[in-house]
């Protein structure tokens, strides 16, 4: 059975691009790392949710625990892009945290833990061309967690909108001036003002002649 269930405490066949470390001494490094890469996170995820999940597998009492969080970044915007760096203080802990707490979920999102050679500065920020992470740019799905469609696909969309909005100015009907001509048709202002019929002359023989003054007053009214 050793042989067909694979042990939950072992790294990952994945080997960073721009390490400058051959396999050899790689698995020699992971054999001693008390670092763990965190992937798959949501956006949203905060450092505080983070700390509380992975300090479960630690031991304080024993000179043990979290020794930082490293929150992975966009390279341009300077945002949490989905994934992070766990440091610990003995190696054992990141075992043990891989071990049980990989695989499980974190803001309904099912994360992935794997040891890592040791966080270097710069590592923080994504390598994808847009800023993130890679594996955000050619994501073909919509996914809210990780800031909605992929690099990509928010480009085709983009594309494919500004294609349609230039067939739609170029099509018939269409008002290449943004809209402005219909002030030329403006039509003026209609008074709500009631004619005077020849009743009201009358009237007004009957009261008497009204003076300026009076029909300023009323048009007031």
């Amino acid at each position: 059975m050793a042989h067909v269930v694979q042990r939950l405490d072992q790294p990952s066949n994945y080997k960073d691009s721009q390490s400058r470390v051959d396999r050899g001494k790689q698995q020699d490094f992971l054999a001693k790392s008390s670092t763990l890469y965190i992937g798959n996170l949501s956006f949203y995820t905060t450092e505080e949710q983070i700390y509380e999940l992975f300090s479960k597998c630690t031991s304080p009492e024993d000179g043990g625990g979290i020794k930082r969080i490293i929150m992975g970044l966009d390279r341009n915007t300077r945002t949490p892009c989905g994934f992070c760096f766990v440091e610990y203080y003995t190696h054992a802990e990141a075992l043990a945290c891989m071990k049980y707490i990989s695989g499980t979920k974190l803001d309904e999102r099912i994360i992935r833990c794997d040891l890592d050679l040791g966080y270097k500065e710069g590592r923080q920020f994504g390598r994808g061309k847009s800023g993130g992470q890679v594996r955000d740019e050619h994501r073909t799905d919509y996914d809210p967690g990780r800031g909605g469609w992929g690099a990509q696909a928010q480009l085709e969309r983009r594309r494919e909108f500004e294609e349609r909005y230039a067939d739609a100015q170029d099509g018939p009907g269409a008002v290449a001036t943004g809209g402005g001509e219909w002030k030329e048709t403006e039509t003026a202002p209609v008074s709500l003002k009631r004619a005077r019929s020849p009743d009201d002359e009358g009237d007004a023989f009957r009261l008497g002649p009204r003076s300026r003054l009076d029909d300023a007053e009323a048009d007031r009214m």
